[in-house]
């Protein structure tokens, strides 16, 4: 039993920002489907995955953190097996195979593999403190997160591999990384980027994704792959403007009732939120996910362990990324990667996970002081 002192130190600042934008994205995905039949119950399943990753957060806040350290091999086995398993017998959904499926609810293991690989990383990290700034453990830990990247590459899912990278690189560079070590590893990784792009384009199956770049580097108007591939971004960009200062409105939006804007409740939510409710509701929900990260941040700095700080870091550059990758594809700033936005885009297993991340940081958060009798 979780002694009672330690709930004092619970963030209650950092549960009930994320708690609003929950609620709010629940509000968001009513007003995006409300037109589509089809789509009708999706408001309904989100608020029951809210319920779901609601209990998972309190959950994983009861259990020490470094009991999360200890199992951090039998959570690696099993983030693999997963992987496996998809790749195995996941069925096809728009081009894409990505989630097993138990009963009504459809796992994605790519998402939780988002802070398993902090909680395994972090870990290896940890125990091999001393070889810190050295090229060896780079490369050792570069295995360690390349071999879920490399399954997740073949569902395809881009923008978990690219997430997957961005982990991997703050968490090794707060434990030292050589800026000269990083210096190599971008002159690889921009030979690797051009040689995958040529690769993808030469590809039936990853195809989509080279044009997807290639189209953003090399924009053509009048070319017919360019209408395909940027039909969205072309919504949600006149989503945005439209919706001026104020917005038409909650329910109101033309782009989104009229069904113009695709996808307008995943991965263009963010243009759906600018179209109904202007520039002042954009920055309000940008606004809260800075305290959010913030706070998450907050918590490095009060960890009692080096472990502890790197799980919180891993979980606040999680969110960091995905918001700001989410938010700048809906703007034209970056290639469209399928990133959702926390909290707010449709998606049980997203929604679980980011809640389960937020339950990391309030175990640290309850155990960063000695507990007191």
């Amino acid at each position: 039993m979780l002694n009672a002192k330690l709930w004092r130190h619970f963030d209650f600042w950092l549960l009930g920002a994320v708690l609003l934008l929950c609620l709010f994205g629940i509000a968001m995905i009513r007003s995006a489907t409300l037109t589509n039949e089809v789509l009708a119950d999706t408001a309904n399943r989100q608020a029951l995955f809210l319920g779901l990753g609601l209990a998972a957060l309190i959950v994983v806040s009861m259990v020490d953190y470094r009991l999360y350290g200890a199992a951090a091999t039998s959570l690696y086995t099993i983030l693999l097996i997963l992987l496996a398993i998809v790749w195995l017998i996941a069925p096809t959904v728009f081009g894409a195979s990505r989630w097993i499926p138990i009963g009504a609810y459809n796992l994605q293991p790519s998402e939780l593999g988002k802070f398993i690989i902090i909680l395994t990383l972090g870990h290896y990290l940890i125990t091999h403190a001393e070889e810190a700034g050295r090229f060896s453990l780079l490369v050792k830990t570069l295995v360690h997160v390349g071999v879920p990247v490399l399954l997740i590459l073949f569902q395809p899912d881009l923008s978990s591999c690219i997430l997957y990278g961005v982990i991997w690189l703050s968490l090794l560079w707060s434990m030292g990384m050589r800026f000269s070590h990083l210096l190599v590893l971008t002159g690889v990784g921009a030979v690797v980027a051009v040689i995958g792009v040529l690769a993808a384009l030469a590809s039936d199956e990853f195809r989509y994704i080279g044009l997807r770049v290639l189209n953003f580097l090399y924009p053509d108007p009048n070319s017919q792959q360019y209408r395909e591939s940027f039909y969205n971004i072309n919504q949600a960009l006149i989503a945005v403007g439209s919706g001026g200062w104020t917005g038409e409105g909650y329910g109101q939006g033309s782009q989104v009732q009229l069904r113009f804007l695709k996808v307008r409740h995943t991965d263009f939510i963010f243009a759906s939120i600018a179209h109904e409710f202007g520039f002042v509701g954009a920055v309000l929900v940008i606004l809260t996910f800075v305290f959010i990260i913030f706070r998450i941040y907050r918590a490095a700095q009060l960890a009692r362990d080096p472990y502890g700080r790197l799980i919180c870091l891993g979980v606040g550059t999680v969110i960091f990324f995905e918001v700001f990758t989410n938010i700048a594809s809906n703007l034209n700033l970056l290639p469209v990667t399928g990133a959702p936005l926390p909290f707010i885009s449709y998606g049980g297993s997203s929604l679980v996970t980011f809640l389960v991340g937020i339950g990391l940081v309030q175990s640290v958060i309850l155990r960063h002081k000695e507990i007191e009798f």
